[in-house]
Order: C-alpha cells, then sequence, then structure tokens
C-alpha cells in the first residue's frame, strides 16, 4: 500500500507524536464542547493534536509544523495556528481523525463509539484470516485486530476517511496487509470474507452529513443494511459483528425487530446486545426523535450456515 506525500506527513507527525509519549482520549463532542470553552490556552501537544485548540507556532518543532503543512492540516486563525487533525489513543497506537468540531460533510469521526466498538471486536474475535471493515473511517476497527487477521481490507465511501485509513494503517505497522478502497459497502471489495465488522452512522442528521446520518427510518438505514448485504458476502461459516445505535421506542428495539428477520430467514446463528443503554441523549430534543424514548449502543455478532 502506497501513501501520498500528504499521507506521509501525518505518519510523520504520528510517529513523532508516538517517541514523545502522547496519549489522547477523544470525548463525546458535548464534553469535548464543555471543556474547549474554558478558553485555556494551549500549552500541550494535547492541546494542539487533542483538543483541538488554536496555539502559537513557537509550541512546535519547525519540521512538525512544516511536515503539517505538507499534510494541508494546519490553518491560522486570529493570528494562531489550529490543527485541522487530532490523534487518539487505542490500545496502544494513535489514530489520526478529523479535528473538533467534526462539523463539515467530509469530517472522520472517533470517540466513545469507536472505543466500545474496539472493546467488541477484541471479547468476539479470535482469529480470522480475512476482515472487512465497512465504513471503516479511521480504520481503527479493522486495525485493533492487526495481530489476530493475515488481511485487512478497510472500505470508505468518504475519500477523507480512506486518506486517514491509510496513514493509521501506517502508524500500526501493518501496511503491508491492508488494503484500503473507497466506495459504497461492499461495492468495492472483492471476493468472499470470513470476518465483516462495522461501525456505521446511525443518527438522524438534519443536514445529512455522512458520517453521522445513517439513513433510513430512525438513521437505522445502514445498519440495516449492512445486515442485508454481509449475508450474501460472507464465506460459510463466516462472521459479521455490528455496532450501532439502536432506537428505542415504546419499549421496542427498532433495530433488532429490522434485522431479526433477515437473520431468521438465512439461518444465521446470532446474539444481539445492549452495550450502553443511553447514547447522545441529547438528539431526543429533535424532532426526528420525537417517539424515541432512549438510543441504546448494541452489538450484533452473527454467523451464516
Amino acid at each position: 500500500m502506497s501513501v501520498s506525500v500528504s499521507e506521509s506527513a501525518l505518519v510523520e507527525v504520528g510517529r513523532w507524536l508516538a517517541a514523545r509519549g502522547y496519549q489522547f482520549v477523544t470525548v463525546t463532542p458535548e464534553t469535548h464542547r464543555r471543556v474547549v470553552a474554558r478558553a485555556v490556552p494551549a500549552t500541550s501537544l494535547r492541546d494542539v493534536f487533542g483538543w483541538s485548540r488554536p496555539f502559537d507556532a513557537a509550541l512546535l518543532p519547525v519540521e512538525i509544523l512544516a511536515a503539517l503543512r505538507r499534510a494541508e492540516a494546519v490553518v491560522e486563525r486570529d493570528g494562531l495556528l489550529a490543527a485541522t487533525v487530532r490523534f487518539s489513543s487505542l490500545d496502544g497506537g494513535l489514530y489520526v481523525h478529523s479535528a473538533y468540531p467534526t462539523r463539515d460533510e467530509a469530517s472522520v469521526f472517533f470517540g466513545p463509539d469507536t472505543y466500545r466498538f474496539a472493546a467488541l471486536l477484541s471479547r468476539e474475535v479470535g482469529h480470522a484470516l480475512r476482515v472487512v471493515d465497512l465504513g471503516c473511517g479511521s480504520g481503527a476497527g479493522g486495525l485493533v485486530l492487526a495481530s489476530r487477521v493475515r488481511e485487512i481490507v478497510l472500505a470508505d465511501i468518504n475519500p477523507a476517511a480512506t486518506r486517514f485509513a491509510r496513514v493509521n494503517a501506517e502508524l500500526a505497522g501493518v501496511a503491508n496487509r491492508t488494503t484500503v478502497v473507497q466506495g459504497d459497502l461492499f461495492a468495492p471489495v472483492e471476493g468472499p470474507f470470513d470476518l465483516a465488522i462495522a461501525n456505521p452512522p446511525y443518527l438522524v442528521d438534519a443536514e445529512q452529513r455522512t458520517y453521522r446520518d445513517g439513513g433510513g427510518d430512525l438513521g437505522m438505514g445502514l445498519a440495516v443494511r449492512i445486515v442485508r448485504e454481509s449475508l450474501d458476502r460472507l464465506a460459510p461459516g463466516g462472521r459479521l459483528i455490528l455496532y450501532t445505535g439502536a432506537p428505542i421506542a415504546a419499549g421496542e428495539d427498532r433495530v433488532r425487530a429490522a434485522i431479526a428477520p433477515l437473520l431468521d430467514a438465512r439461518g444465521a446463528r446470532w446474539r444481539y446486545e445492549e452495550l450502553d443503554p443511553d447514547v447522545f441523549g441529547e438528539e431526543l430534543d429533535t424532532p426526528a426523535y420525537a417517539s424515541v424514548d432512549r438510543i441504546a449502543a448494541v452489538g450484533l455478532v452473527a454467523s451464516v450456515p
């Protein structure tokens, strides 16, 4: 797998941060908003590459600032600079993704859902030959399994996501057995897989931003599509691990109700569990969720006959 000049520059920044013991746990947008509202000046690498605070050029070495410029990952704001990327820690590795706030259509999100998704994968996956991470975003899902799988395919429709995924594969040291492809779910992917994983967007977004809006009824469209299409693309005995958000209305889990008939009709063996009973509660203030009691984080593990 080859990387561009700008991607190579991001790899350089990531390796420099790792060598200095940089770590940052990325929080929810609401928590991030509250922290940066304190208007504390940037004095550390965590301020620059974690909290996305504006910083003085003197805070970074000249060569790292030059690398950020080559990556087109720094902008000027009111006489200060700001990185347009963040670096987050996960399982001992660093992952680059979009800076806060993630307002743009092409934003690549990384946060608490990523950590819950990674925990689900670590618990459920022993070893696999070929894994595809559908809607991979930063690529964290597939890459966190690098020590357990032989070949990793990272697929996303968003070119910004595939760019970050290539950088993160380099940072993880597994670029030689990672393929990054751009397209809609399985469309750019060849051959069957013995493991498909996905952490798709699952909200109703008024701006219909790709990284956030799941489409369909109550944002469930992409999750349902992934279940349906995976059943046709998995090798015999292959597994799907899906992490998503499920709207709970009048006590009914709407995602489970939508996917159960698909799985049962195929004779799949499957387990479904609620991983967190209440995420993105602020969304309930929007008209789209007027009939929803809560949004739960859920996990599906299914295998085809």
